[in-house]
């Protein structure tokens, strides 16, 4: 299978049909003009020597050779294997609540898109920095182990919405408590879990789980989703209700955010702004110590251009040495 290094050059073949047209244009205005001195038989008994054919043949060399200088400078590329890879960097675990809160729009579309969007942001200033995804709400669940790969990234997290997890709550302590298993067994020291919701905690205890993970050597960042005042929550086109009938408001814990990350010896930041809080943990992380991962990684491709370079340079020479003339001599006379 071949992978093309510079995809973009493969756009020169829409350049084709266009030669193919000009030609095919090009004789018609030349036979008119023909037509024009005389009787075209007689003309063409004017020019015994002239090819009536080659012209054409000229015409699909060139655009033949044409086509694998396109290729060519596409760069492709074959034979892929796999090489082991060192980098330093930190491990980044992000605890994205997903419970039907974050469907609050005091954020503009909502809270969990708002959240997306930065996470999304967050891997685009990642060098080799790992990171990894848990949605919670009821219940947690790893959507994404610890990685390089920040294009899967950004593929797992588009997926994401209130329906990943089908029970519903919002159980911080487990999705801490789940993050810390999925460190990878290289990280020691530069260890960060950043969990970002609106903080309204009804399942389980997340100030212990988050002393737990500050015992391990792991940081725990809060960022707050939300207003105090609170916001409905829109579900199919109306608003959430409780068993009366009252429409539910769902407003942001900071209390409960705050004591997490200082159980977790971290610090929590109220979402706001285009960069949504995570600058301040950025730089955090950027003060600590990088450790040193080893991974396997797809590398060293067999560039191919070489060989599609060299075609093209035959057919170019093969359509300049073919004349407009017609052969002297049959190849076979009786």
């Amino acid at each position: 299978m071949l992978l093309f290094a510079d995809p973009k050059y493969l756009y020169l073949l829409l350049l084709i049909p266009v030669f193919l047209v000009g030609y095919a244009v090009s004789r018609y205005l030349r036979g008119r003009r023909v037509k024009a001195l005389g009787d075209p038989a007689l003309v063409e008994a004017l020019m015994p020597s002239r090819s009536r054919s080659k012209g054409w043949v000229r015409m699909v060399l060139f655009c033949l050779a044409f086509l694998f200088f396109a290729v060519g400078l596409a760069r492709p590329r074959s034979g892929a294997r796999l090489a082991e890879r060192t980098t330093r960097g930190a491990e980044i675990i992000v605890a994205l609540d997903v419970s039907n809160s974050m469907l609050a729009e005091d954020y503009s579309p909502n809270r969990l898109e708002r959240a997306k969007l930065s996470i999304a942001r967050l891997t685009d200033r990642l060098q080799d920095d790992r990171i990894g995804l848990v949605i919670f709400a009821g219940t947690s669940f790893v959507q994404l182990p610890v990685t390089t790969d920040y294009v899967s990234a950004k593929m797992f997290l588009g997926s994401i919405d209130t329906g990943s997890i089908p029970v519903q709550g919002t159980a911080i302590g487990d999705a801490i408590r789940l993050s810390i298993k999925s460190f990878s067994a290289q990280s020691e020291k530069s260890r960060v879990i950043v969990v970002i919701s609106d903080g309204e905690n009804h399942e389980d205890d997340p100030v212990e789980a988050a002393r737990q993970a500050a015992e391990l050597g792991i940081k725990v960042y809060t960022i707050g989703v939300g207003s105090a005042e609170g916001q409905p929550i829109p579900v199919n086109g109306s608003l959430l209700r409780d068993k009366n009938g009252e429409i539910v408001v769902t407003k942001l814990d900071e209390e409960t955010l705050r004591a997490v990350a200082k159980a977790g010896n971290g610090a929590y930041i109220h979402a706001g702004g285009e960069e949504f809080g995570l600058n301040p943990i950025i730089q955090d992380i950027r003060r600590m110590e990088d450790e040193e991962f080893g991974s396997i990684v797809f590398e060293e491709y067999d560039e191919q251009y070489m060989y599609f370079f060299g075609i093209a340079l035959l057919l170019f020479v093969i359509e300049m040495l073919i004349g407009e003339r017609k052969p002297r001599r049959k190849l076979f006379e009786v």
